[in-house]
């Protein structure tokens, strides 16, 4: 049976940071924060099916900054292995308005969710560590993704040898902060101090450009523009399709 209806607001905040420099904020972090219940240590696989429009909407209203704009996705937490019909998954509605975001999310069997939304466009899994605020800071949320990849076929979840391709350098993590209404202090002197700049990006945006599915934005993140602290060897280079 599904579960009912879940729903909140909440502002965000995102950040692109090495992913060295990204353990030692989660480490600072941690200080005042606990760790996710469902987050184990290494973080947990996060697969997002993104459904869009044959013009891509969902994608143009994100690019044009409309103060209005949503998106539907599947998503499902934690491994792929045996991932069945009946495995559950979140069907989710993430919408924009002005600066507050909006979710609606509920868990549903796998093949109910396929039927559901019937239609597919780009599937991505990345690994994600999150903690959560304690005491005062109730509703505080702070997540680092990081091996984000993307592909443009075989969506299905089960698909046993996916061609997935790094769609945001394998060396950056994103970090995003998430409150339900303002900032704690102590958050943004750690984001000063570490000399972080706010970033806008969407890990679905930057698929459909990393796929060559619409032309590249402001918003793209290209991996010349971030280079890693030391150059690869051939032995370290990283893998550009079925990463695991």
């Amino acid at each position: 049976m599904a579960s009912r209806l879940h729903s909140f607001n909440r502002f965000e905040l995102k950040y692109l940071v090495p992913v060295e420099e990204a353990a030692e904020i989660r480490d600072e972090l941690a200080e005042r924060m606990d760790r996710d219940l469902n987050s184990p240590v290494g973080g947990y696989g996060v697969w997002s099916l993104y459904y869009d429009t044959p013009q891509l909407r969902f994608y143009w209203e994100k690019i044009e900054g409309l103060k209005f704009r949503r998106k539907l996705r599947i998503r499902h937490y934690g491994n792929l292995d045996g991932v069945t019909d009946e495995a559950p998954v979140c069907v989710e509605i993430k919408q924009r308005v002005n600066r507050v975001t909006q979710k609606r999310r509920i868990t549903l069997p796998y093949g109910v969710a396929r039927r559901l939304c019937d239609g597919r466009e780009m599937v991505e899994h990345f690994q994600r560590e999150a903690l959560v605020g304690r005491d005062a800071d109730t509703g505080l949320r702070v997540t680092f993704d990081r091996r984000i990849r993307g592909r443009d076929r075989d969506f299905h979840f089960g698909t046993p040898t996916p061609e997935n391709r790094f769609t945001i350098p394998p060396h950056l993590s994103v970090m995003e902060i998430k409150v339900n209404e303002r900032t704690p202090y102590w958050i943004t002197d750690l984001a000063a101090r570490r000399n972080l700049n706010l970033i806008r990006v969407s890990k679905y945006v930057q698929s459909i450009e990393a796929f060559g599915l619409a032309p590249r934005s402001v918003f793209h993140i290209h991996e010349a523009d971030h280079q890693p602290p030391h150059a690869y060897s051939a032995h370290e280079a990283p893998l550009k399709a079925g990463a695991q």
